[in-house]
């Protein structure tokens, strides 16, 4: 269970019997608005969120990994704005070195003696995927299926089970099954916290290789069928067919083109329908914080410490250069020369309008004729997309994500900011926004790993969790999903 007070501290009750480490720290990790991977990701997401938070984690004695969780519990009680009450049976090891912690973060109380039934078996292990509770292979329920844990090659017996009793038998078998393995520890946050079969097979085939086994693929694609997405291509770290671009920091789309920049300056153009690349790697030089593409074929880019770049993207994407282009202009040279002086957070463009965000979450629009500008967030301005008027109509229309966890609309020169369209109790990651046949389409991510994206008309929002931290979002002219990420690269469609 996990909720959150008036005063914003989170709080999150979690039962460690038959736990691995991964599962604990994902467990914690998704009831705490964060996104881990590791027991250290989870330590450092914590220590950068000042919001204060209380966790009751009984039975660590009877964790799968008693002494790694004591670590993890150390760890998290050296933080100092977590407030912990563990419970562990006297006389156990892991009540012996929780006792060692003199931390008034940290309450150690007893834990009655450890039975099959608290324990999730007869030996205190986790419990097995066919005999997880609500499980489809239980006496009563659909299929009748015994699902076995050695079947951790089976796809439909892995999404069916018990997440965390599939992650502890993941994370103390070093065999890949298949391919299956390394999925499920990529995704495993995100698997853990989805209760439905079906949209974990979603989520376990966009965080597939094309190293695993050729017959994963169709059979989770089956099993995903009633979920609301497919899966259009995904690239992950490791993939040559065709080859993994790299890290994603940054997103977006030229000249049917779909841009993807690295943490370390690099520029990759892909094919959008399939994901196979598109011209030449283009090395910047500099960290890339946001992509601007322009019409003539120049891509502003804001880097790491806030200041405006430009650039020709030339033969990446196959462009050619018109007749008379350059590397600038007036209005890119002003706004990279107040960017010098007051570095920017976010940036965007469209029709002649530049857009910049800054850290006290203020949005300013430069235009030939003048400069605009409104105090959009509470906090830094984290993400920014915008759009020029439909129909050949002046104006732009602004897109933007805050530290404070909304996006909002905004027309330069149009008035303030309006009521937020999508709002959540954690920063916004990632906006972007792109005009498709059937209307504007918006897609946002936010630090806890969610990606939304908001349809036109009756359509209601659809929702994403990858899994893995997502730095960067862009919705396709088709109206696809990419999603960008540290280690993977993935585009979904809407299933309807």
């Amino acid at each position: 269970m996990t909720e959150t007070s008036p005063a914003g501290t989170r709080t999150a009750d979690v039962a460690l019997a038959g736990q691995s480490v991964l599962g604990v720290v994902w467990t914690l990790a998704g009831r705490l608005g964060v996104v881990a991977r590791t027991p250290a990701e989870l330590v450092a997401a914590l220590a950068a969120d000042p919001r204060r938070r209380t966790l009751t984690l009984s039975g660590a004695d009877a964790a799968r990994e008693p002494l790694a969780v004591c670590e993890l519990v150390e760890w998290l009680a050296e933080l100092g704005t977590v407030r912990l009450r563990v419970t562990a049976r006297p006389g156990s090891p892991a009540h012996t070195r929780l006792a060692a912690v003199r931390r008034g973060t940290l309450e150690l109380a007893p834990e009655p003696p450890a039975t099959p039934e608290t324990a999730g078996g007869p030996t205190g292990g986790p419990r097995r995927p066919d005999a997880a509770p609500g499980h489809p292979s239980r006496p009563g329920c659909a299929g009748g299926h015994t699902f076995r844990l050695g079947r951790l090659d089976d796809p439909f017996a892995v999404c069916a089970a018990d997440p965390l009793a599939v992650t502890a038998a993941y994370a103390a078998d070093e065999d890949d099954h298949g391919g299956l393995r390394p999925a499920w520890l990529r995704a495993g946050q995100a698997l853990c916290a989805e209760p439905d079969p079906a949209r974990r097979a979603l989520v376990l085939l966009a965080a597939l290789s094309d190293a695993a086994d050729p017959r994963l693929r169709p059979a989770l694609a089956a099993q995903a069928a009633t979920a609301p997405w497919r899966v259009v291509w995904n690239r992950v770290q490791g993939d040559i067919r065709p080859p993994w671009p790299g890290p994603v920091g940054a997103l977006a789309t030229a000249a049917g083109r779909l841009l993807a920049a690295d943490p370390a300056g690099r520029l990759h153009a892909v094919h959008p329908e399939d994901g196979t690349p598109a011209g030449r790697p283009w090395d910047t030089g500099r960290r890339i914080r946001a992509l601007a593409p322009l019409a003539d074929g120049r891509v502003l880019r804001l880097d790491d410490r806030g200041r405006l770049a430009t650039g020709h993207l030339d033969g990446l994407i196959g462009i050619d250069r018109p007749s008379g282009a350059d590397h600038s202009d007036p209005l890119t040279d002003a706004v990279a020369a107040v960017l010098t002086a007051h570095p920017g957070s976010a940036l965007t463009a469209a029709a002649g309008t530049l857009v910049v965000g800054d850290r006290v979450g203020s949005l300013h629009a430069f235009e030939a004729t003048g400069l605009h500008q409104t105090a959009a967030h509470r906090g830094r301005v984290t993400a920014a997309s915008a759009l020029a008027a439909p129909g050949g109509r002046s104006g732009v229309t602004v897109y933007s994500g805050g530290a404070d966890g909304t996006v909002r609309a905004w027309r330069p020169g149009r008035g303030a900011t309006a009521t937020p369209l999508l709002r959540r109790d954690c920063p916004v990651a990632a906006v972007h926004a792109a005009r498709t046949g059937t209307g504007t389409v918006l897609a946002a991510a936010w630090t806890d790993g969610l990606v939304r994206l908001h349809r036109p008309g009756g359509a209601g929002p659809l929702d994403f969790r990858p899994g893995p931290p997502v730095r960067a979002v862009a919705v396709t002219g088709a109206g696809t999903l990419v999603i960008g990420m540290d280690e993977a690269l993935l585009c979904l469609a809407p299933a309807a």
